[in-house]
């Protein structure tokens, strides 16, 4: 069915004044704070991690702190971490959301703490209440907590790390040579996210070839230069590297870089190649220099610091993605709190050289243009592009999206009809969906230029695709709170965005896939390597069916549905060659 922006929007009123109708049968107005919210970036960033676990103390009490039981406060600690830590901060000092120091939650109180915890806001706070994500109890609980001061929890420093590294197979005892029959190009390495495992799928037969134990929702894949080796990273900060040769892939070494981490990569500098690994934690704040062979640990380095604007000090500047140059033997590392973008020399880890870019607050995910050049990148929460030069090493451009909360995976690099090469970004906030020139030889006077907003399906959206040899722009929206939406994608056609308002075509995935139970998301589309057909993620609740849709991207219909019970809330897929080339 084809889709232009007005028809979309009345569709979505509908829904939305049907969803307002159940709301106000359910909730008395009166308690219903004023700036409630139930949008799809309330549903962005809970984010599970081990520091949940972690054994804390209530900090010393004083004589108009709430009364809370240790046992409570450890529930409080394990809440906020899965939770809350992901938006506000492990130390509560703010972050994506807003700060929830003492002196703050405080001054508004008991009652202001319950009832935003209950219905949210429009800034981004999850209506944990009313959602069901906590009951009655919790909420309470979490307001008391709010109203004492944050455990601090342990630094993780080269002891920590030492202790946690462990190399299975050493180097000189790993094979010599391919062992298995799998055409390691066209792998697809899948997030199973609750279960705490990937799946190795092959690209042609569809067949789950391995499931591999790792660390708890593995955040992101990547592939060494090489090409033999896969490293996963878990939101719980374990590494793990992973033998492609084997007989039967197999992790060869692994270690723990924190207590919550998103980024991990390879260098693939000319003469570098599979010489280092870096990867970013959230906690504690800091980037690990690895051997690429081993993931020994070689050099931790902090990103507590000021931020970059207002020259404050900021106690919890995360590490969010990181990319490695093709120019320079940089690692280009995203600092999100303090809105710095570090290029991190290794020629000469001893003598470390560290290039600081100032670009803007709160950095997130992002990827390289076609040529391979440019790094663009999201400062999602002041709905900003940055543009690095990675052959230059300086800032390019900063680029307003004209939208809200973009996050672009890796972005999507396209062949525009009349404005050249592009790239692309979606939206978590609103429907919009940026086109950015990126041709500052070809095509200067579009060059680093919003050029074009295209209206998709809802706002929600957490990853573009396309390929080289597509002919498709697709747009997922998994977040949206409508089923319909969050179960499907939108696809453009590349040549019809020559028009003014150009039309979408709706793959309903989840009906494709014959799942009924639940509200099964589709999300992250990743193609094989040929190109001709793109991979979706059917993710539903771990105690329910999931499921992996494959779409021929020639003729957009169904081409094969991969079921099988192993298939635990699959997320995220990267295809081996794709991931390794920089192909997006």
């Amino acid at each position: 069915m084809k889709f232009t922006k007005a028809r979309r929007r009345a569709s979505l009123l509908t829904s939305a004044a049907v969803a307002l109708g159940l709301a106000a049968t359910c909730l008395p107005a009166q308690e219903k704070p004023e700036n409630h919210a139930d949008g799809p970036v309330a549903a962005y960033e809970p984010s599970m991690t081990t520091l949940g676990q972690i054994q804390v103390e209530i900090p010393g009490l004083r004589p108009d702190d709430p009364v809370m039981t240790q046992e409570e406060f450890q529930r409080g600690t394990t809440i906020y971490f899965e939770r809350c830590a992901g938006c506000h901060g492990v130390l509560r000092k703010g972050a994506t959301g807003k700060p929830l120091t003492t002196d703050l939650t405080r001054e508004n109180g008991f009652e202001y703490l319950r009832d935003f915890i209950t219905y949210g806001s429009p800034a981004g706070m999850p209506n944990w209440g009313t959602s069901g994500e906590m009951t009655e109890e919790d909420v309470d609980l979490m307001a008391r907590y709010l109203l004492l001061e944050p455990p601090a929890p342990p630094e993780y420093g080269m002891p920590e790390m030492q202790a946690s590294w462990k190399v299975h197979i050493a180097p000189e005892d790993r094979p010599t040579e391919k062992m298995n029959d799998i055409d390691i190009d066209n792998l697809f390495s899948v997030t199973l996210r609750d279960a705490g495992q990937i799946a190795l799928i092959d690209g042609a037969t569809y067949e789950i070839r391995s499931v591999i134990d790792t660390g708890y929702a593995v955040h992101i894949s990547r592939i060494s230069a090489s090409g033999r080796y896969l490293f996963v990273i878990g939101r719980d900060a374990k590494v793990n590297m992973i033998d492609l040769w084997m007989e039967e892939p197999a992790t060869v070494a692994e270690i723990k870089v924190g207590s919550e981490a998103r980024s991990i990569e390879t260098s693939k500098m000319e003469g570098w190649e599979d010489k280092y690994a870096i990867a970013g934690s959230y906690w504690p704040p800091q980037y690990v220099i690895m051997d690429g062979d081993t993931l020994e640990p070689l050099k931790i380095k902090s990103t507590r610091g000021m931020i970059f604007d207002e020259q404050t000090f900021h106690p919890e500047p995360r590490v969010a993605a990181i990319l490695s140059s093709h120019y320079r033997p940089e690692f280009i590392v995203n600092v999100k709190e303090t809105g710095k973008i570090l290029l991190v020399d290794y020629s000469d880890i001893k003598s470390l050289k560290v290039t600081e870019i100032e670009a803007e607050r709160f950095l997130h995910d992002g990827g390289l243009d076609s040529s391979k050049r440019y790094f663009l990148t999201a400062a999602n929460a002041r709905n900003k592009v940055a543009v690095i030069d990675t052959k230059e090493g300086d800032l390019e451009a900063l680029i307003d999206t004209d939208g809200a909360t973009p996050h672009p995976g890796r972005g999507a690099n396209i062949n525009h009809p009349t404005y050249g090469p592009v790239w692309v970004t979606s939206h978590l906030g609103d429907e919009t969906v940026a086109v950015i020139g990126t041709d500052p030889e070809g095509h200067p006077d579009h060059a680093w230029k919003m050029v074009q907003q295209l209206y998709a399906m809802g706002g929600g959206s957490l990853f573009v695709k396309t390929h080289p040899t597509s002919d498709n722009l697709y747009v997922d929206a998994p977040l949206n709170p409508d089923a319909e939406v969050s179960g499907a994608v939108a696809v453009f056609k590349v040549a019809d965005l020559a028009q003014e308002e150009p039309e979408y075509t709706v793959l309903p995935l989840v009906e494709w896939a014959g799942i009924t139970e639940g509200q099964p998301r589709v999300v992250q589309g990743e193609f094989n390597k040929e190109g001709n057909e793109i991979w979706f993620s059917v993710w539903n609740a771990a105690d329910l069916e999931s499921a992996i849709v494959v779409v021929d991207d020639k003729t957009l219909e169904l081409k094969h549905v991969i079921k099988d019970e192993r298939l635990v809330t699959p997320t995220g897929k990267f295809n081996v060659y794709n991931t390794r080339a920089d192909v997006y």
